[in-house]
């Protein structure tokens, strides 16, 4: 890198501006020397130096230049042109040789050169070889063996056309005059360097147009500094400028040039990367915007100029060797025998070529027609529809298959406007489309796709999709319709946000709806609301007709739903039994009124799903619990969405068949709810839980007939939770189950232990229908935890809970009977407050009726609950059932129950709950006090105030 070319070279791979730097400091340098030559540089010893060294280092610059570029400059892409370098170092070193010994003559000698053949002209006459071979390097190769042959027979065309225009200007009256002379190696000698310059030019320009792409900058600047080398070297071959040619003239200035311009070549010209220029290319006509017409891009030119000039190389050598020969015709000469022979070979040559390149074109034309034969069949094959758009947007060609495709024969659309084919309001895209494609790059996006609607034959809009190419300024689409492939998109879309059954939008869509109608203008109207709604005793109409029914259900209250909301608000079914309403707001900033607007809305809505429902010719009737959320500022679709939901539970808790109005508290609930559900399943494995019981007393001798159990949870913060708190909680939970199986076993287990002590009272157990017939309790498990424990089974009671009208009875029957066959004796807990007890106590093995509290609390201040509770109780005694009043709390409610009938009792009135240590105390004492005429007396436990909520109790000491 440390050679003069190759400094001049670096430069412009730094960028544009460097490499115009570095040619202006080569043109300065030219031009610098030419002026120099040009007035004699001063004195003729400076002229002599000049002109011999000067020459012998420009050529030596360009020696080192081209070898260090070719050991080391060149790309991987260029590394096959390393030899050419190489050729063209060896070149120029030939000619600094030639120069330097010149210049020893010249001026270290002080004499002129020998004028036999010296070592001087040895080395001149070895720089043309390697340059030639050099440009052969360069130069393109040929494929084929006829390629080779054209490649020789246009040599031969250039350089016999110029040695036959030179021999018969110059080069006849040069040999006669020196073979007249003495010495035939000065004759040789006067040949050899007009000859070789012949061979030189005439590669120069029959490679000129087979130059290879890569590097091409490099390539030409490299032909370009040979070219002026050899126009000095002809230049100084005449004789007239030879007989007064002096080293330092102006011949030398082109030397030099050509020298230094061979150093620059292979660093200062690679700047530009070999690549398809940008065409510009015309929009068509059918797709430029409004507007555009009158501006008409030229199309591109087909065919380069080099081509061009390529092809008409042969016949411009023919006919430089015609002028030749008529010159000496002209001029009177006799024709040389030398021209004669060498035009003879030009005209053969040129035959010759002729003849090959008539058989190439023979056989392209055949390969060309069975191409077009190929693509022909496979276009006019295909079924996809090929059209050629010209630049003013007609269709110049259409192929066969557009028949069958768009029902309209390719004729019929030839000479038709592609525009007036498009969907008017797909035209607007499709030429945005389109014009972004031909401003792009064409080697960065070749192609481009657009769908839209095309016209068919009928009159049909089919979805077409096609893929455009350019095309001479204008366009190829390849088309196909894809209208089922549309459809088929559009239905699976809507399948994806509609419901299958009712065919109303489902929860993804409905979703998106709401968030669509919170933002944009409606972020700030507070008057859209959600609602929604659940079919109460739905559950029940797939249990006794079928779920066929409940489906015609299900789509009927659609029907209804879809029918009751206005057109832009949205109806829309979430999952099973659940539906939902999208009511947008109007604007309106009144509150109150938008509540009350939204209410009547559903209200109504209420009253249309819960008429009669006419399926398969019965009668269903179903209720709605419609939940109802505003859009607050700040609220989000999930949110709105949970709010409504929470309302719609509250809705169904509170009665059902009736309209909620979201409230912040509800969340505030839900939140405790979950809070105190996530304490619950940790509490059993941390023994938070504890049992106590509350004995029941004949109301007639007052003596413990029994004791019930009842499960409480003393939190880690030290609060005893009822079981009207967490049992809330459990039974809607996963641990209900566990707490159910919990509670049995530590009552079964104390009992046991209690009659081990001599107490022999039995525990009652309070279960629900639903955990009796889990299948994670069986039968046998309840007999293996009595055999366990050491408890009879007649110690046990097991206290039914008001029966779950989902229970199938018949299941819950045999359960029963399953369990008086072990002893256990079976109670209906909660007598007189549902609807089923009077069912259940036809149907199931009952051997004790607990009446219900809300009976006993009102049962001295009400007659007419006076009147009920004494015919529960003789329907008892009737039966031969006991009876247990639970919640006695006050003597008045004790003296009244018994004077009915009812034979035990248990509440505040005898004892609370107590732990196992004062359980036992009573059980020793065996008896409680029963209300006559005197004043009970006060157990520990008795004196504390009846408590007015069911969320606390104080832990009892221990």
């Amino acid at each position: 890198m440390s050679a003069p070319g190759a400094i001049l070279g670096r430069p412009a791979m730094d960028g544009s501006g460097a490499g115009m730097m570095s040619q202006l400091v080569l043109a300065l340098i030219c031009a610098g020397y030419g002026t120099g030559a040009f007035l004699g540089w001063g004195s003729d010893e400076l002229a002599l130096i000049m002109g011999d060294f000067g020459l012998c280092c420009a050529a030596l610059i360009a020696a080192v230049s081209c070898f260090l570029y070719a050991r080391g400059g060149a790309g991987r892409s260029e590394s096959s042109f390393r030899p050419a370098w190489l050729l063209f170092s060896l070149s120029s070193a030939m000619a600094a040789c030639g120069n330097g010994v010149w210049g020893w003559y010249e001026v270290v000698l002080r004499r002129g050169v020998p004028p036999t053949p010296s070592f001087a002209d040895f080395f001149f006459l070895c720089f043309a070889p390697p340059a030639i071979v050099g440009l052969l390097v360069l130069a393109k190769r040929p494929v084929t063996r006829a390629g080779w042959v054209c490649l020789a027979l246009d040599s031969w065309l250039i350089g016999g056309s110029l040695l036959t225009l030179s021999w018969s200007l110059a080069l006849a009256h040069t040999a006669h005059m020196e073979g007249a002379g003495e010495s035939t190696a000065h004759a040789a000698l006067a040949l050899a360097y007009p000859l070789l310059d012949i061979v030189l030019v005439s590669m120069v320009l029959a490679l000129h147009f087979r130059r290879s792409s890569a590097n091409r900058s490099a390539v030409n600047t490299a032909i370009a500094a040979l070219a002026l080398t050899v126009l000095c070297d002809a230049l100084f071959t005449s004789p007239l400028l030879r007989e007064h040619y002096r080293s330092g003239q102006l011949l030398d200035a082109g030397w030099f040039a050509g020298s230094l311009l061979l150093a620059y070549a292979p660093w200062g010209a690679r700047r530009v990367p070999a690549g398809p220029p940008h065409q510009p290319v015309a929009v068509p006509r059918a797709v430029r915007p409004p507007g555009a017409a009158g501006r008409s891009p030229a199309l591109p030119v087909t065919r380069p100029l080099a081509s061009s000039l390529a092809a008409l190389t042969p016949y411009l050598a023919a006919a430089v060797c015609t002028l030749g020969i008529l010159y000496n015709v002209i001029e009177g000469r006799r024709v040389d025998r030398v021209v004669v022979f060498t035009g003879c070979t030009v005209v053969l040559a040129l035959v010759v070529r002729q003849g090959i390149m008539l058989l190439d074109n023979i056989a392209l034309t055949h390969e060309l027609a069975q191409k077009e034969n190929h693509f022909r069949s496979l276009v006019q094959g295909s079924s996809d529809v090929i059209m050629i758009a010209a630049p003013t947007g007609i269709l110049r060609y259409v192929s066969p298959a557009a028949a069958g495709v768009y029902g309209r024969d390719a004729e019929e659309l030839v000479g038709s406007e592609l525009a007036s084919l498009i969907h008017p309001e797909d035209l607007g895209p499709v030429v945005h489309e389109v014009r972004r494609f031909l401003a792009a790059p064409p080697a960065e996006e070749p192609t481009t796709r657009i769908e839209c609607r095309f016209k068919s034959g009928t009159g049909e809009w089919l979805n077409v999709e096609s893929t455009v190419n350019r095309h001479q300024g204008g366009l190829i689409l390849n088309s196909r319709d894809v209208t089922e492939r549309v459809r088929l998109q559009a239905q699976l879309e809507h399948n994806a946000e509609h419901d299958p059954l009712t065919d109303l939008p489902n929860r993804a869509l409905f979703t998106k709806r709401v968030r669509k109608a919170l933002g944009g203008r409606r972020t700030t109207d507070p008057g859209t609301a959600v609602l929604f709604i659940d079919l109460d005793g739905f559950k029940q109409v797939n249990d006794t007709i079928g779920h066929q029914a409940g489906d015609e259900l299900l789509i009927q209250a659609a029907r209804r739903l879809h029918e009751s909301v206005r057109a832009g608000d949205t109806a829309a079914r979430l999952g099973g039994d659940e539906f939902a309403a999208l009511i947008l707001g109007d604007g309106t900033r009144d509150r109150a009124a938008r509540e009350f607007q939204v209410g009547e809305i559903a209200d109504r809505l209420r009253l249309t799903l819960s008429q009669p429902y006419q399926i398969d010719g019965n009668e269903v009737r179903v209720a709605a619990s419609i939940g109802v959320a505003f859009a607050d500022p700040g609220v989000g679709a999930g949110e709105l969405l949970r709010n409504a939901d929470l309302a719609m539970y509250r809705a169904k808790k509170g009665g059902k068949n009736r309209v909620e109005l979201y409230a912040p508290q509800m969340q505030a609930e839900v939140v405790h709810k979950t809070e105190l559900a996530a304490r619950l399943r940790t509490a059993l494995n941390e023994g938070e839980f504890a049992v106590l019981h509350q004995p029941v007393v004949d109301l007639t001798t007052g003596e413990v007939s029994a004791v019930a159990a009842q499960a409480r949870w003393r939190s880690a913060q030290g609060i005893l939770f009822t079981p009207a708190e967490f049992l809330r909680v459990a039974d809607e939970s996963e641990r209900a189950a566990e707490l159910g199986r919990w509670l049995l076993e530590e009552a079964v287990g104390q009992a046991a232990e209690r009659l081990r002590a001599g107490h022999d009272a039995p525990v009652s157990v309070r279960l629900s229908a639903r955990r009796l017939l889990d299948k994670s309790m069986p039968l046998g498990s309840l007999e293996a935890l009595l055999t366990r424990h050491g408890l009879p089974s007649g110690a046990l009671i097991i206290e039914l809970a008001d029966s779950d009208p989902r229970i199938s009875f018949d299941e819950l029957e045999r359960r029963l009977v399953g369990l008086r066959r072990l002893g256990v004796r079976i109670a209906l807990d909660g007598f007189g407050s549902g609807y089923a007890a009077i069912n259940a106590l036809r149907r199931l093995p009952i051997d004790v009726l607990k009446l219900d509290r809300g009976l006993v609390e009102g049962v001295v201040e009400s007659a007419r609950l006076h009147k009920i509770t004494a015919g529960l109780l003789r329907i008892a005694c009737d039966l031969g059932m006991q009876s247990v009043a639970d919640g006695l709390d006050v003597p008045e409610q004790v003296l009244a129950l018994r004077a009915m009938g009812c034979t035990h009792g248990q509440g505040m009135a005898f004892s609370g709950p107590l732990d196992e240590y004062r359980l036992r105390r009573a059980l020793v004492r065996g008896e409680f006090p029963v209300p006559g005429g005197a004043a009970l007396p006060v157990l520990s436990g008795r004196s504390r105030p009846l408590l007015g909520s069911n969320t606390e109790t104080p832990v009892p000491p221990t």
